[in-house]
């Protein structure tokens, strides 16, 4: 059983990255600070050192944990999956402070020098195992290697978000990503299932269900 005070240090731990993704989700590395940080918080620096070594140190734990409070379905279910999940992120972008500040820590990391590819290299493994599904539910043409199109669709839809998040502050990001859908599918599944899947923004909810 863990004991209380093992149970407050995980407390403040979550209270410190909350904070912390809400500073960065707003200010962005550079303009991000500890002071604001432990003002968020409500922690001393004490507490914050304890866990974190240092700004680029929470900065990447922000980015690890991205992750954490997003419903990713247990067993892969092949395309239609892949495809809702996508449009589930798409939601996620405007509910969960924690997976938005993780992905433009992930996405600007030049400002930070952390160069940390482990969040794309989870989220390629997560995409894969719903095309390796596919692959045994007869939904992938011959030629498609499941890791290499995991890996572009993970590109893709990086690309599609920070270009939506520039040009409209991300409102048009559903939209976009049924577009990049709409493109890919008949790249890698056979001609007469692509009216098997439904491309709608709509079924984001779909996988919390």
């Amino acid at each position: 059983m863990r004991r209380p005070k093992q149970d407050r240090a995980v407390h403040t731990r979550e209270l410190i990255l909350d904070a912390a993704a809400g500073v960065f989700d707003e200010n962005g590395f550079a303009g991000a600070s500890i002071n604001k940080i432990l003002s968020r918080a409500g922690v001393t620096a004490g507490a914050m050192y304890f866990h974190f070594r240092s700004k680029a140190d929470l900065a990447r734990a922000v980015i690890h944990t991205q992750s954490s409070a997003l419903e990713i379905p247990e067993q892969p279910g092949g395309i239609q999956q892949l495809i809702d999940l996508t449009m589930y992120l798409t939601g996620q972008f405007t509910s969960n402070i924690r997976f938005r500040a993780g992905v433009r820590l992930a996405v600007e990391q030049g400002e930070s020098g952390l160069q940390d590819y482990t969040a794309y290299r989870w989220w390629i493994s997560i995409f894969e195992r719903e095309l390796v599904a596919a692959r045994a539910r007869g939904e992938l043409l011959p030629g498609v290697d499941e890791a290499s199109f995991a890996r572009f669709v993970v590109a893709s839809y990086t690309g599609t978000q920070v270009m939506s998040d520039i040009a409209t502050a991300r409102t048009d990001l559903a939209e976009q990503v049924v577009t990049m859908w709409r493109y890919l599918l008949p790249s890698i599944v056979p001609p007469l299932m692509l009216t098997h899947y439904v491309i709608d923004p709509a079924r984001k909810d779909l996988i919390s269900a």
